[in-house]
């Protein structure tokens, strides 16, 4: 377990460094001076060029590469030019509010989406397996920004239940923090308990074909106990996997919806960073996600061990 781990944190390593390799490509060949940009198109060419200079604009690229990723290395991902503050305290100070969204709509998700998918796997070839994957289907096909929309137009504009927009933090009281995040959680986790829900379906049909469930089954075994104990347990390990990849999904994808709810979480953040063209921050930024995202991918690995014990992290 412990030489599996090691092995899959030095992995990370080449992951991230190419993802800072695109990243700082992608931005900085961006058609555009950003110096110009920060100033306004009205600042004179000699306040351009001292900002160039200033920010470092003036050295070749792989320079300036080079530079950055040797800060990196040593933890300073560099300051905000707008923010005036490390790039590193911006992420943090934003990180709460699409981590508590994530969270949210991660729950919403799983339990909408396991409880539908086992039904329709028990029910299955009826009207109720059909319906569920029919709204399973719509929950692919729309899109959570415009699911969103929808939710402020029926139920705070036309209902007047929940806030239209905004963010109260946690600090505020729970039942206040979660009123403002309700919204745009079910907009963010509608869509990823459709894709859970048929996984568990698919994953649930395979484990009740087993030979193990016939003979729990012609032992007498309760279908509660056969489905829920017995099926659902040996089935969790790939919807576990599902679970995993739709919460970094969450994290990384929440940019439209929290736009769209005025949560100030990491999307806004990134969206305000590429309209000012603050390159140190879309660089941490997108950096540290992509160093989530990884990482929550090896959290989910390890527990699968935990899960199934026949899942040996250690055995080639």
């Amino acid at each position: 377990m412990i030489k599996y781990t090691l092995n899959r944190l030095l992995a990370i390593i080449p992951v991230l460094l190419v993802v800072a390799i695109v990243i700082f490509s992608i931005i900085h060949l961006t058609p555009g001076d950003p110096a110009t940009v920060m100033l306004g198109s009205e600042a004179s060419p000699e306040r351009v060029h001292e900002l160039r200079e200033e920010l470092g604009l003036n050295l070749p690229l792989p320079q300036q590469f080079v530079q950055w990723l040797t800060g990196v290395i040593r933890g300073d991902l560099g300051n905000s030019v707008f923010l005036q503050k490390p790039v590193l305290d911006v992420f943090i100070s934003h990180l709460g509010p699409t981590f508590s969204l994530a969270i949210f709509a991660q729950i919403i998700a799983i339990a909408i989406a396991i409880p539908l998918g086992v039904l329709a796997a028990v029910k299955r070839g009826t009207f109720v397996d059909q319906a569920i994957m029919s709204i399973a289907l719509l929950g692919i096909s729309v899109p959570s920004f415009l699911l969103g929309l929808f939710l402020i137009l029926f139920v705070s504009v036309h209902l007047g239940l929940l806030p239209v927009a905004g963010y109260q933090p946690l600090s505020a009281g729970l039942i206040e923090h979660l009123k403002y995040l309700l919204l745009p959680a079910f907009a963010l986790g509608f869509m990823q308990s459709a894709i859970i829900t048929r996984m568990t379906r698919s994953s649930m049909l395979d484990t009740l074909t087993q030979n193990f469930i016939k003979t729990a089954r012609s032992k007498g075994v309760s279908q509660a106990i056969v489905v829920y104990k017995h099926a659902l347990r040996n089935a969790f390990v790939t919807i576990l996997e599902v679970i995993g990849q739709t919460f970094t999904t969450l994290l990384a994808g929440a940019v439209v919806v929290e736009f769209v709810f005025n949560v100030p979480g990491i999307g806004q953040l990134i969206v305000n960073s590429i309209e000012r063209r603050d390159f140190a921050l879309i660089q941490g930024t997108v950096l540290l996600i992509a160093a989530g995202y990884v990482l929550i991918n090896l959290v989910v690995d390890l527990l699968y061990g935990v899960v199934d014990p026949r899942v040996r992290l250690n055995r080639k």
